[in-house]
């Protein structure tokens, strides 16, 4: 019924407008006919009279078709200003709506070397819609109010320089959530997190660009040339440095089997990669932006077994040396985390490293278990033995 009403009120609007314009293009039609005969018939009985020259009435009557144009055109003008005006309001709203993160005046400098990452009691709700969007630009009258319901509940662990985290639970338990705090995409509601002991919210946008890497499970590749994206990362790189990320990322034999190499456009989104080469790509922009600070979100789901085998080579590169938060629901890839993180409800429910957490028979091993119940025999796969590829490390080599 809401539906019918809105249909109608369109409806009606359009109906109206257009019957404003019909009139209105109609009555200057008439207007300007009855003018150019008017011209031609005054003008042709002076003519006929030797009263005014027959060229003058010919140059009247051009000048009131030249005339007619413009005028027509102004039927349409109230509309496309109105349209216009409307357009300008809703840029503007966007333009005037506050953002939720701002950089601070005097931002804090990040020490040298590797970092750490601590969340130190966080808590997090999302933002309400009317806070992050307008009714305008969600095609609603009113938008939804609700929010503020608590998905974080005084998370607090520490992933010290150099060492891999990992985070596992099922699917909705905060995972994602942890992950986009620790690159601020969302700022905490309590609580803080922190980069080598400097809160988040004191370093400039650019210093966490710098030192946070983020790989998701679909890294975004635009309409360019491979050398294009890769230089998203880092724009005066030479082109050796782009075939060294390339070779780490496990994917230079295949830009060199290319007919273009590396000036060869991957498509909208990379659609003319596979899942697999699109994932190594992203990795080998991350390798070349030399991040301090890898977060891993799902880097491997959908995936078929080859290709979650080559991600994995490449993120060996990837992670390597470097402080990881690393989310994944397939546990076999982060079985050597140093330590690893059960989320649960928005609450970290275990803490410790795998063998420890399989001992302990809580959560993690029940996550164990059913992910790796063998699909032939039905038994559980023993402690250490995994049915998918091996998983990998920060201290891989």
């Amino acid at each position: 019924a809401e539906f019918d009403g809105r249909a109608s009120r369109v409806r009606d609007i359009g109906v109206r407008t257009a019957m404003v314009q019909w009139v209105f293009i109609t009555a200057l039609t008439l207007v300007s006919a009855l003018a150019l005969a008017l011209v031609y018939g005054l003008g042709g009985f002076f003519a006929l009279r030797d009263q005014l020259d027959p060229g003058t009435v010919v140059a009247l009557a051009l000048l009131l078709t030249r005339l007619y144009a413009p005028l027509t055109a102004l039927a349409s003008a109230r509309v496309e200003v109105m349209t216009a005006l409307v357009s300008f309001e809703r840029v503007f709203e966007v333009l005037d709506l506050p953002p939720l993160i701002t950089e601070p005046a005097n931002p804090l400098p990040l020490p040298a070397g590797r970092v750490s990452l601590e969340f130190d009691a966080v808590r997090f709700s999302y933002p309400a819609a009317e806070q992050v969007s307008l009714a305008s630009l969600e095609e609603v009258a009113v938008l939804d109010h609700r929010g503020g319901v608590e998905i974080l509940h005084e998370v607090s662990f520490r992933a010290e320089p150099g060492t891999l985290v990992a985070l596992v639970g099922a699917s909705g338990a905060g995972k994602s959530t942890i992950g986009g705090l620790a690159s601020r995409l969302y700022d905490v509601d309590a609580g803080a997190v922190r980069i080598s002991g400097v809160d988040i919210r004191e370093l400039s946008f650019d210093t966490i660009r710098d030192t946070v890497g983020v790989v998701t499970q679909d890294g975004h590749l635009f309409h360019e040339s491979i050398e294009a994206n890769l230089r998203l990362a880092r724009p005066g790189a030479s082109e050796p440095e782009l075939w060294e990320v390339l070779e780490r990322a496990r994917l230079a034999d295949l830009v060199r089997s290319l007919p273009e190499g590396l000036a060869t456009v991957v498509g909208e989104r990379g659609y003319r990669l596979s899942g697999g080469e699109r994932q190594r790509l992203t990795i080998a922009r991350l390798l070349l932006a030399r991040p301090r600070l890898v977060i891993l979100d799902e880097a491997t789901a959908h995936l078929d077994s080859q290709s979650e085998a080559a991600v994995q080579e490449a993120l060996v590169e990837a992670l390597a040396d470097r402080t990881s938060l690393v989310i994944a629901h397939r546990l076999s890839t982060i079985r050597a985390a140093d330590l690893i993180l059960v989320v649960d409800g928005g609450r970290i429910v275990e803490h410790g490293r795998h063998a420890d957490l399989l001992a302990a028979g809580g959560r993690y091993a029940d996550l164990y278990r059913t992910q790796f119940e063998d699909a032939v025999t039905g038994a559980p796969a023993p402690d250490g033995t995994s049915v998918t590829t091996s998983g990998w490390s920060a201290a891989s080599p």
